[in-house]
């Protein structure tokens, strides 16, 4: 997509709207070379909210500059700092954070496809990450380490040392990601400046920073995820973005710490080319503006009324929540949201006595009991045209039935006859009066042309053949997977196609004796 840009007009895309680029030379070198490559990283902590959209505008950019972009779901730093997201709700909100980040981007038309995601508990736990994070430490000062979080990491009088922590695991991802540059929000600049002067000590080269401003809340003040009243939740109704921007700051010709004008300068106008005030006719009709510059002017001479900026504020932004509300309104993503972030009136009061800190669970694939099956039998469900009802011997005394969404995607005589790969110890689950007793395991890709295909086995695989993980084959699995445990969601995270249309989980194949299990186009795709 960058190709036909020379390396300034590269340059000129990749710095615009940036408060502060540290590097510019550096980046200016690597771009007469080569396309630059860059992260940008979330701890998944609090409900993201719509100035997330700053960040994501400036991805949609650096594509079309041609860089190589990586999104990174900081989990692990997330646990860190001060315990945001305590272990058991880690999981959850990490998923909740792909899910809407994945939405978001989708909804301003940036392709998937052309980016990496990664989370930090993928390679942060490695023994050479670990070595780095002791080698670090015997050598950053106390003194520089608690500077280097004070914009980002919560503060208390009393900080835990997982505080300290928290800046060298930053400085490390920029070496472990291999990337050329971080990009960040300028509150992020002390943790910038701090992995510039200790990456070298490591013996790592120094990279490059590019800073984004912060986005004033609706209250004047920065949008922060744990002030509910300042911000503007992706998921909120239309009468919730109504109700926040009735009551956001917007004097009349004042610009100053104005959160409504902000939101058209940061979030709006970077993201479409023109913005459209609403006006009565009698006050002059619609108005377009093409840049912020004149909207500010007009604003500052009340030329525009802060009700109808408000209004149109209001307009645009539901426009651009529209996809991600409709993505989230399926039971499996309303049951994702609440679980990652619990109503507090609902919870129960917190069991007094000393706080116990759980390690991760470690899971292993073994406990999925993955079969090979034949389809004996391909039939629409009776009162859902979405789903097929298929008998599937998996090697039993009585063929199973099972329930699947693949009307759209797959025909029935696709399926007929076909060696396909069941996941056969959920519990049994009834969908839409018919009763399922597995799940056709199958990949897809994402986005407005979505894509499933159902895994194949290998040739001359039979009925009832085991499908297991390489290096996970000794496991048993459970007789059933109990559903609160959600061990199928947690180990389903790490299912991918590989380049070469392989099945895998963590980048192992996925197999039977006879050979891997593999996908026939969807290369990268998602596994369930």
């Amino acid at each position: 997509m960058g190709e036909s840009l020379s390396p300034e007009e590269k340059v000129e895309l990749i710095t615009r709207n940036l408060q502060e680029v540290l590097g510019e030379d550096k980046l200016k070198e690597i771009l007469k070379e080569r396309e630059l490559k860059i992260y940008w990283g979330t701890a998944t902590t609090g409900k993201p909210h719509v100035a997330y959209f700053v960040p994501m505008s400036k991805v949609a950019d650096f594509l079309k500059a041609g860089c190589e972009v990586t999104i990174l779901f900081a989990d692990l730093h997330a646990y860190l700092d001060n315990m945001k997201a305590p272990w058991d709700l880690l999981e959850l909100r990490t998923r909740y954070y792909e899910q809407v980040i994945q939405a978001m981007l989708l909804s301003i038309g940036v392709p998937l496809e052309r980016l990496r995601f990664i989370r930090g508990t993928e390679y942060q736990l490695s023994k050479e990450y670990t070595l780095d994070v002791y080698r670090l430490s015997s050598v950053v000062t106390q003194h520089d380490a608690k500077k280097a979080g004070a914009e980002v990491v919560k503060q208390v009088e009393h900080p835990l040392l997982s505080g300290l922590l928290y800046p060298g695991l930053q400085a490390l991802d920029e070496e472990y990601l291999k990337v050329d540059a971080q990009f960040g929000g300028v509150d992020q600049r002390k943790i910038f400046t701090f992995a510039e002067k200790y990456l070298p000590a490591l013996g790592y080269a120094k990279r490059i920073h590019l800073m984004n401003p912060m986005v004033p809340g609706l209250t004047g003040g920065k949008m922060s995820s744990s002030e509910e009243e300042s911000k503007i939740d992706l998921l909120d109704s239309p009468a919730d973005v109504k109700k926040k921007l009735k009551k956001a700051f917007c004097e009349p010709g004042n610009i100053e710490n104005n959160g409504v004008l902000s939101f058209t300068r940061h979030v709006l106008f970077p993201l479409k080319s023109e913005f459209v005030v609403l006006r009565d006719e009698k006050y002059g009709g619609n108005k377009t503006y093409t840049d912020f510059e004149t909207l500010e002017k007009d604003f500052a001479e009340e030329l525009v009324h802060p009700g109808d900026l408000k209004a149109s504020v209001e307009k645009a932004l539901n426009k651009l929540l529209d996809p991600i509300r409709e993505k989230f309104a399926t039971p499996e993503m309303r049951k994702l949201s609440n679980g990652a972030y619990p109503d507090p009136s609902k919870q129960k009061s917190a069991s007094k006595g000393p706080v116990k800190i759980s390690a991760p669970e470690e899971l292993d694939p073994s406990l999925l009991d993955l079969r090979v099956g034949k389809v004996l039998t391909v039939s629409r469900h009776p009162d859902a045209d979405s789903l097929y009802v298929q008998s599937v011997d998996v090697g039993e005394e009585n063929p199973r039935s099972v329930v699947s969404g693949l009307v759209k995607y797959v025909s029935a005589d696709e399926l007929l006859g076909r060696s396909v790969v069941l996941l056969c110890n959920l519990k049994p689950q009834k969908m839409r009066g018919v009763e399922s007793q597995g799940m056709l395991m199958c990949a897809s890709t994402e986005g407005e042309n979505k894509q499933v295909e159902p895994l194949d086995p290998p040739p001359e695989s039979g009925p009832g053949e085991r499908v297991f993980v390489e290096g996970h084959e000794q496991g048993q699995p459970e007789p059933e997977l109990k559903p609160k445990k959600k061990v199928f969601e947690k180990l389903q995270v790490d299912f991918r196609i590989s380049n070469d249309l392989c099945a895998q989980w963590k980048e192992k194949n996925i197999r039977t004796k006879l050979g891997p299990v593999t996908c026939k186009t969807l290369k990268g795709g998602s596994i369930s």
